[in-house]
């Protein structure tokens, strides 16, 4: 990637998410469909200032959907789990 900036798409905000950061320390974004491991440990330890200890990738399908008379599917989309070591947080969640 060229930028850190495209790296990371957006945090995710769900009911599961915050309880990773609850119990585990663990941030859970949005990512960029070609980046791997390394450039979201580098972009989230640079853009938030934060010691990264592990980073998680996973593919969650898009769904079927029908939008009116036609059926169609939404994007396919990359998330990655961030675990930070202990003390640190992420302002961004709110938290």
């Amino acid at each position: 990637m060229k930028y850190l900036e495209d790296v990371l798409i957006s945090p995710v905000i769900s009911e599961k998410s915050y309880d990773r950061i609850a119990d585990s320390n663990s941030y859970t974004f949005f990512v960029h469909p070609g980046s791997d491991k390394t450039e979201i440990k580098r972009a989230v330890k640079e853009l938030f200032d934060v010691d990264v200890l592990s980073v998680n990738t996973m593919y969650r399908k898009g769904k079927k959907k029908r939008f009116g008379f036609v059926f169609g599917q939404q994007s396919t989309r990359k998330i990655a789990i961030v675990t930070l070591q202990e003390g640190q947080t992420i302002e961004a969640f709110g938290v």
